[in-house]
């Protein structure tokens, strides 16, 4: 991409505000906080339901961007740019994106479904990859936003599209077709992924099958209802397990770990050997087999092809290092869009000044090596990085463009130096084509800890946030709670993204975890919920908030603050409405005045209380109540002391349940981590985090033998047993033990047998399909941890925070 102003303005049929500014553009961005931003990048500045990218424009001409797509010229800035001014941003980015595609004449491969798309996308790549330069979706990039960013990537040394098109609702796929403009057509597994935004299965399937509207041939696996809604005028080319009046009839045999698939296409019958045996990972690869028939290859290469494939890593993980390292996970791909997406992530999450990037050769570009590598160094310079270390006789020959390089020819010349590498206080980015084996080195850089691991979906949390931020009016700030080591699931990786989400206040409950966080870089204003008088010097070096909420307290801290000579240190005055727990009640109130009034030390930086009943419809009257009490005793203080701090009652289920009491902040806790005590709003909130161990060993046992202490498990029959690594000192309830709860493997329930004991538990997996070494989920998707406290009759808060830090928490977006 190369295109004047000039350019922009044909392409958007518009005309710029500025004259002066006539730079070209070579890369598009809608992201203000990329470090990748510079005076040749296109910005759009989208606008969502909380959030306007029109408010960092001032920040990024600081940084040299010079061209802005805008529904609005922000003030006192017309002259500082070249301002597109269109109606809707997005549909702006969507029509320029068009505009792109349209350039280039090669084969577009589209891909939709509710499952099993990015899957068939990168096994696509890896099977064609031989034959063609392709370029794909990164990673799982198929909505709205993600497709025209993909099909902007697009240059002239590509010959082979790979775009995968995601939706939700209705009338979204018409938008997306005209971006992708796919010439083959592949329709993935129908499932209840997105049912909500439809009337019914039928409604879906159409809406699905837009984005085939103008191409030649479309894939799919047989099925009457999708048959009704296939346009005449296009060709389909279907496959069946069962109707044999498929294009191409497949008969499957499982074998230990691999699946034999006979084909039966036209005059031949083959046999196609792939190394899995679950149902979706088969129907995912026939998608591609059926690929390569219409490609025309011959039987022998699909054979020798489809053998090798591999497990797709869709997730960017972040894992504790050696030698108080963070390391994150991109060990399976290596293309320069994915690098650039894996190096804004790592400086979303980084806590570390030093920064190491570990990268292998870099494939499908679409550019000669000398233009790739010379864009790699450009990226990798803008981003900070102080160390890179090149793996791969490519990158080895252009090692003179990086700074402070090492290269080497593959992954075994790199283990040979690694004891000299002195890997200590850094984040490492660990970015690899698959062949080189990247994992190894995952493996000797990761902390060692026992196989149980909590995964902490950073996306999840994402949009966690953006829907509780939604429920708010534009002017009502967010605190978001993350104490209890961020209610179980990692303080200062949430906080860090946080952070980036640009929340107004974080919270803790005391002193200690804001310290971490703020030793770990969160410049984010902390408050201290519950400080006890012994931390209030911490707090004060620090500069974490305190709340306050007796005058006993309020002393002790303006004793410190006339002590330091303290001038407006911010606190945050706790009333009490009603909870009786803390804060201020309201014949205190006259005494909490004249204490604070002319006072120079400290000034009240909010005023709050805390909702006792808010999730309880049975109490709303006494809700009420407190929200009344609340106005009415915040109010006196405003008043009396001559100020406007800002005022919050609400927590997660008050968000929800009363809206009108948001006053200028609320405070989201457990709502972030994906759970809500209200059914309805639950179907909208994405899991966080999922426990999962592995089997230890399976055996089985006779009728009449026992499990466990106590022989609270006795046989009645030959039942197959596995022993999971995991018990209660890693948080599990033995409560949970005997037959109550259960774990998944195989995606089958596997009960709990016997007694939960400190470090395993025993379940029974007779009749699943397992094996020693296989995954097992504790909690997640199911059990829920809401699932899990109902049957304990506790709350889903006990059983986050019971996860012990003996458990390796894993951080990771889609």
């Amino acid at each position: 991409m190369n295109l004047s102003t000039h350019n922009i303005e044909k392409i958007l049929q518009i005309q710029s505000t500025e004259e002066g500014f006539n730079g070209t553009i070579d890369n598009v961005s809608i992201d203000s906080r990329s470090l990748q931003n510079n005076e040749k990048t296109l910005f759009f500045a989208l606008v969502g339901p909380n959030n306007d990218a029109h408010i960092y424009i001032s920040s990024l001409i600081d940084k040299g961007v010079q061209n802005f797509v805008v529904t609005y010229i922000p003030d006192g800035l017309s002259n500082k740019a070249a301002f597109f001014v269109v109606e809707n941003t997005l549909d702006s980015l969507q029509q320029f994106a068009a505009y792109h595609r349209n350039l280039f004449k090669f084969p577009v491969i589209g891909l939709t479904g509710s499952n099993g798309k990015t899957i068939v996308k990168e096994w696509l790549n890896f099977l064609l990859s031989p034959d063609f330069n392709i370029i794909r979706s990164p990673k799982s990039y198929n909505s709205q936003v993600g497709v025209p960013l993909s099909v902007i990537a697009t240059n002239e040394m590509h010959n082979l599209g790979i775009f995968e098109a995601g939706i939700s609702k209705m009338n979204e796929m018409e938008k997306l077709e005209t971006i992708i403009r796919p010439t083959i057509g592949i329709l993935t597994n129908i499932g209840s992924a997105h049912d909500e935004g439809f009337d019914n299965l039928e409604q879906k399937i159409k809406e699905k099958l837009k984005l085939f509207k103008h191409s030649k041939l479309l894939i799919y696996q047989k099925n009457k209802i999708v048959d009704l809604f296939i346009a005449p005028k296009l060709k389909s080319f279907s496959w069946s397990f069962s109707d044999e009046s498929a294009d191409v009839f497949v008969v499957k045999k499982v074998i230990e770990d691999k699946t034999i698939l006979q084909i039966r296409y036209e005059r031949d019958n083959f046999d196609v050997q792939i190394p899995f045996q679950d149902e979706a990972s088969i129907e995912n690869a026939i998608s591609c087999l059926m690929v390569f028939l219409s490609f025309n290859y011959d039987p022998e290469t699909i054979q020798n092809r489809m053998k090798w494939l591999y497990p797709v890593e869709m997730r960017l993980k972040v894992k504790n290092g050696i030698n108080n390292c963070t390391v994150i996970d991109d060990s399976y791909s290596s293309d320069f869009q994915s690098l650039k997406i894996a190096l804004d992530f790592l400086e979303s999450q980084t806590q570390f000044k030093n920064k190491t990037i570990i990268l292998s050769d870099i494939f499908q570009s679409g550019l000669p090596n000398e233009a790739l590598y010379s864009k790699v160094s450009q990226l990798i310079t803008s981003h900070k990085i102080d160390k890179v270390i090149g793996i791969g006789e490519t990158i080895s020959a252009f090692k003179n463009k990086f700074d402070n390089c090492v290269v080497f020819k593959n992954t075994a010349d790199f283990f040979e130096c690694f004891n000299t590498l002195n890997f200590n206080n850094e984040a490492i980015l660990i970015k690899g084509a698959r062949h080189f084996q990247f994992e190894e080195i995952v493996a000797a850089l990761e902390e060692k800890k026992h196989e149980t691991a909590l995964e902490i979906n950073l996306n999840a949390i994402s949009h966690n946030l953006s829907f509780y931020k939604s429920k708010l009016k534009p002017t009502t700030k967010m605190m978001v709670m993350v104490k209890a080591f961020g209610y179980g699931s990692g303080g200062f990786e949430i906080a860090k993204l946080l952070e980036h989400h640009k929340v107004d206040y974080l919270g803790v409950a005391f002193a200690d975890e804001g310290i971490s966080l703020k030793n770990a870089g969160i410049t984010l204003p902390i408050m201290v919920l519950n400080p006890e008088t012994t931390s209030f010097s911490a707090i004060i070096q620090y500069k974490l908030e305190p709340e306050i909420y007796s005058l006993k307290g309020l002393n002790a801290f303006l004793k410190i603050a006339e002590q330091r000579n303290l001038k407006q240190f911010p606190i945050h005055i706790k009333l009490d409405t009603g909870m009786h727990r803390l804060g201020f009640e309201e014949e205190n109130i006259d005494e909490l005045i004249s204490v604070l009034k002319d006072n120079s030390f400290v000034s009240v930086k909010s005023i709050l209380s805390h909702m006792a009943t808010s999730d309880a419809f049975e109490f709303r009257e006494f809700a009420h109540s407190q929200i009344d009490l609340f106005e009415k005793l915040s109010a006196k203080l405003m008043i009396a002391l001559q100020i406007s701090p800002i005022r919050h009652i609400l927590n997660t289920s008050g968000i929800t349940n009363f809206p009108q009491a948001q006053y200028d902040m609320v405070r989201l806790g457990i709502g972030l981590y994906g759970v809500s005590n209200d059914a309805e709003e639950q179907k909208y909130l994405e899991n966080v985090g999922t426990l999962k161990s592995i089997i230890s060993q399976i055996r089985t046992i006779q009728a009449g033998e026992s499990v466990g202490y106590g022989r609270r498990f006795v046989a009645n029959k030959p039942t197959k047993i596995a022993t999971i690594p995991i018990g209660y000192a890693d948080g599990i309830s033995r409560h949970w033990g005997n037959g109550v709860g259960f774990v998944t493997i195989s995606s089958q329930k596997a009960t709990i047998v016997g007694s939960i004991c400190m470090d395993m538990l025993m379940v029974d997996v007779t009749g699943i399909g397992c094996k020693e070494g296989d995954s097992v989920v504790v909690f997640g998707l199911n059990p829920s941890v809401s699932m899990i406290a109902e049957q304990l009759q506790t709350i889903p808060y006990e059983i986050l925070t019971s996860i012990s830090q003996r458990v390796k928490r894993i951080f990771y977006r889609e």
